[in-house]
């Protein structure tokens, strides 16, 4: 599908809150703190104050346990609770690396990723605001540069930081443009031989998206990375990263394929010819499946917090 889309999640940005001072201060905090004396205090007193007082997203994750999980309305409470802590987690675990603590993340395929990053092609991931992708970043020095596209509303401390830790394991920042530049950027980078990594589960800047099933409904997802990986012919992965515990990550890599099932009923109903927007539709939807596999396994790290399913 093809068209605008009403964005009402565009005032959520996803960035992380606070200024500079305080960023700097957390960083300076992790030093000397215990990792999971800060998770406590953050469950005992910042959530529960998050929750009165800060409702922004809070209903948004509510529909998210209740109808896309089935939970009852309990259920559904205790795992907006426990998404809250999750996501603060993920957010603490980023200052504790610039502070310079280490996480141990296991990798779900890491042979495949290793494969591609050995081969002259350039190649493509697709990530999600998921679990705490991040982090890849910190531990896996890339074989070929590594692009990543980036929102560039952080505060300076966490772009500094960022930009610092990324740079040493030759990955580069490239941060969203409201001219489009970035998009030429990201196409030379595959030109070139070179890793591109782009979100590809929140819509930014073109209304352009693809339509595809998701936990069992219907979502919209950015029409551009995948257009961008059949235009350039590129394999193309996902890379999801979840907290398993207090220092360990999982990383998730899987090859993205179009279902052929799917491919030939599309082209049965298409008169035995798929446009590119229906090729795009079907690399979408074996994005959404590879996402929703993870989501099963861990519901409460999806932090998206606004109404994805309208």
């Amino acid at each position: 599908m093809n068209g605008k889309d009403t964005l009402e999640h565009e005032s959520w940005r996803g960035s992380i809150q606070g200024n500079s001072w305080m960023h700097r201060s957390l960083i300076r905090l992790f030093r000397v703190l215990n990792l999971r004396m800060v998770y406590l205090f953050m469950a005992v007193f910042v959530i529960p104050f998050y929750m009165l007082f800060a409702h922004q997203g809070y209903i948004s994750m509510y529909h998210y346990f209740r109808r896309r999980h089935g939970y009852g309305p309990l259920k559904a409470f205790r795992y907006v609770y426990l998404n809250h802590y999750r996501f603060g987690q993920v957010i603490l675990d980023r200052f504790a690396t610039y502070a310079g603590r280490k996480f141990q993340v296991s990798c779900d395929g890491y042979d495949l990723l290793q494969q591609l990053s050995r081969s002259p092609e350039g190649f493509m991931i697709l990530s999600a605001h998921v679990g705490n992708y991040e982090l890849a970043g910190y531990t896996f020095k890339a074989e070929k540069r590594y692009n990543a596209l980036v929102f560039s509303g952080e505060a300076p401390t966490v772009m500094e930081n960022r930009n610092r830790l990324l740079l040493k394991n030759n990955i580069r920042m490239i941060p969203v443009s409201a001219d489009m530049s970035h998009i030429y950027l990201l196409n030379d980078a595959l030109a070139n031989g070179e890793i591109v990594s782009i979100p590809a589960d929140r819509i930014f800047g073109s209304p352009r998206y693809v339509e595809c099933q998701l936990l069992g409904a219907a979502v919209h997802l950015p029409l551009g990375p995948f257009v961008m990986a059949l235009q350039r012919g590129v394999p193309t992965i996902t890379v999801l990263v979840m907290k398993d515990a207090a220092y360990r990550y999982t990383a998730y890599i899987r090859r993205l394929r179009i279902d052929d099932e799917r491919r030939q009923t599309l082209m049965a109903a298409s008169g035995g010819r798929l446009t590119r927007q229906q090729e795009a539709t079907l690399l979408a939807q074996a994005y959404a499946d590879e996402l929703e596999a993870v989501l099963r396994r861990y519901p409460e790290q999806w932090f998206n917090y606004y109404e994805l399913w309208n």
